[in-house]
């Protein structure tokens, strides 16, 4: 089990850092993604692919895991009016024009990604108890 958490941390947050970089490399598909009520959509990309970055990083980190997991789970929700966005107006996202039913299948998708976020970003082995 410990390997496999290794694994899959390692995983998520090489997937983090590389969408995260993506953001500022090419903003131009995530920008596209946000909802016209938000203020500043370029400005919002940028501050999410930052920290899809440091949630990624922090995940490799020991002693910065746990909180870098619990950043990811606020990122995930706070991107989720992009995704319902992008289903609802059928948006691609840059060359991906993916059919209705996966934009609409993505969004249940994030309840993994917080589960996923969770379960890399828990301590490999219990916290001794303090004496009380």
């Amino acid at each position: 089990m410990k390997l496999a958490r290794a694994a899959l941390r390692l995983l998520l947050a090489a997937a983090m850092v590389g969408v995260g970089v993506l953001h500022f490399v090419d903003p131009g598909p995530f920008v596209a993604i946000v909802p016209t009520w938000l203020p500043a959509p370029r400005g919002l990309v940028i501050v999410s692919g930052a920290f899809e970055i440091l949630g990624g990083v922090g995940l490799l980190v020991p002693r910065t895991r746990r909180l870098a997991s619990w950043g990811l789970v606020a990122l995930y929700a706070a991107v989720f009016p992009a995704n319902v966005n992008m289903a609802v107006h059928h948006l691609p996202l840059g060359e991906a024009d993916l059919p209705t039913w996966a934009l609409w299948a993505r969004l249940p998708l994030q309840l993994v990604l917080v589960a996923w976020a969770l379960w890399v970003g828990r301590d490999e082995a219990p916290r001794p108890r303090e004496p009380r």
